[in-house]
């Protein structure tokens, strides 16, 4: 009865999937891989010892990969996950409305968060209104839409917020790489493969997360990035004309009781500022704020803006609430000694 009181008729879930969904589209991402044929025919079955040898018969363009977003703004504007439109020799194709089709134009690549940001050439569109993930409750509804397994468009899973601040390593396919990912949204709405770049919407019908990510071998726990990361990325895109990334200066390793102990070292907090042996890259990167400031191979930066680094408030994270050309005070640990610095956040290149 209290639910009922709460929220209208309209925001009942039905109504708020029939409100959002228009601005939701499905991404088809595809590129021109080698077609391979037999030169006289018979089978084609690999497995088969009859098979001839294939040969290359110029190049096809072929579906890869697909996923989802949903439209931000009426000229086009869609926010979708950097891995659905990371290849940069790939096409993308933007699936909206009745099965209407509009190529897409990647504006933005957010490597810290994986978001993007793409555009196609259309006017008027029904857009999402974006909420406010910095206030998210453990328990409140969720709601995720997307083109789960790239072929059901405009899934909807219904669950609830299950965790908040998560962090996952996360692989992305179209690199081999992996990329770890902080401050998630945790919900047990299914998040399946293909929805990612959806929506995971409250119940006002506003967009409080990105879908990005499951769990194989695992029932309901799905991840999404928080709303207000993508939001200060369309932001930095309608001021700057680009994403305004802060660039430190130095490659370090951040510090727990095991790293403590493998360093032979004082604390078991901080980042230990070190060079990349294997890589031959250098700690403190030449130019940048830190070696201006001083910062040397060997410091443990123990806060930056009074804030302590740790495990669960990693420098990164402290970082990204900081303005560039902002001024920050960073207490340092150097042989057994605490120094104050001013280092200059710079953006990254």
């Amino acid at each position: 009865m209290y639910y009922m009181e709460k929220y209208s008729k309209d925001s009942s879930i039905p109504g708020i999937v029939k409100k959002v969904l228009p601005a939701v589209v499905s991404i088809v991402v595809s590129k021109m891989l080698p077609v391979f044929e037999a030169p006289f025919g018979g089978p084609q079955d690999p497995l088969d010892p009859n098979t001839p040898l294939m040969v290359p018969r110029g190049n096809k363009k072929m579906d890869v990969g697909g996923g989802s977003g949903f439209i931000v703004d009426p000229s086009g504007i869609i926010l979708t996950n950097r891995h659905v439109v990371n290849d940069p020799v790939a096409e993308y194709v933007v699936i909206f409305g009745e099965d209407e089709k509009c190529p897409a134009q990647v504006l933005a690549r957010d490597p810290i968060h994986d978001v993007a940001i793409i555009k196609i050439d259309k006017k008027n569109l029904p857009i999402l209104e974006l909420g406010d993930s910095s206030g998210l409750e453990l328990g409140q509804t969720a709601i995720a839409i997307g083109n789960a397994l790239g072929t059901f468009r405009n899934t909807v899973s219904v669950g609830v917020v299950s965790g908040l601040s998560r962090e996952i390593s996360a692989g992305d396919t179209t690199n081999n790489t992996i990329t770890k990912l902080r401050g998630l949204v945790q919900t047990d709405a299914a998040i399946n493969p293909g929805n990612s770049g959806g929506p995971l919407i409250d119940v006002k019908g506003k967009a409080i997360g990105i879908n990005t990510a499951m769990v194989f071998f695992a029932e309901n726990i799905g991840f999404a990035l928080p709303i207000n990361n993508a939001k200060r990325d369309l932001d930095d895109l309608k001021q700057y004309g680009r994403l305004r990334l802060p660039f430190f200066g130095i490659r370090y390793v951040l510090l727990d009781k095991d790293a403590q102990e493998r360093f032979k070292l004082s604390v078991d907090q901080g980042a230990l500022v070190i060079s990349e042996k294997s890589g031959g890259n250098e700690a403190v990167v030449s130019g940048s704020g830190a070696h201006r400031a001083g910062i040397k191979d060997g410091d443990i930066i123990l806060e930056v803006k009074q804030t302590k680094i740790c495990t669960k408030t990693p420098l990164e994270d402290i970082l990204q609430k900081c303005k560039i050309g902002e001024e920050l005070d960073v207490k340092v640990l150097r042989d057994g000694k605490e120094i104050m610095f001013k280092i200059p956040l710079d953006e990254r290149k």
